[in-house]
């Protein structure tokens, strides 16, 4: 079995500061707003989606980031190869709020704070999705 997800590295400038957005997932990881693709969506349009449904904000795709690949368990359907795909995505509009029913919280931090908490509390698998991104908008980690 395949299934398909997609999400995004979220941006935005507040008041001429950088701003990246982090979410705390249902377990109490640090990691990016992402989810599953349903029937006739796009990968792109997955991930907005899925970052407006978990955090409020509208996006914009700005450039893609890459594909994570692997593969779990599933206990109905035995093993699943999981693809990712990532985009860096511009805040359009919204105002940020948690999808409560899904995970914790979500917030906007400095780039380089994002990239601490990612190293300190986020899955392993993010590292080159976050740092990829933070490259993309001229920060180096």
């Amino acid at each position: 079995m395949k299934e398909l997800s997609a999400g995004g590295v979220v941006f935005r400038k507040q008041d001429g500061q950088l701003q990246v957005q982090l979410i705390q997932d249902r377990y109490g990881k640090i990691t990016l707003a992402k989810g599953k693709m349903e029937p006739g969506e796009t990968v792109e349009q997955t991930a907005l989606r899925e970052i407006l449904e978990e955090t409020g904000i509208v996006g914009r795709i700005v450039d893609s980031i890459e594909i994570i690949a692997y593969q779990y368990n599933n206990p109905t359907h035995g093993i699943v190869d999981k693809e990712v795909h990532y985009y860096l995505v511009e805040a359009a509009s919204g105002t940020l709020q948690a999808q409560v029913e899904e995970i914790r919280g979500v917030e906007w931090l400095e780039p380089l704070e994002a990239w601490r908490q990612q190293l300190e509390s986020g899955y392993d698998n993010n590292n080159s999705v976050l740092s990829k991104g933070l490259r993309k908008l001229g920060i180096e980690v």
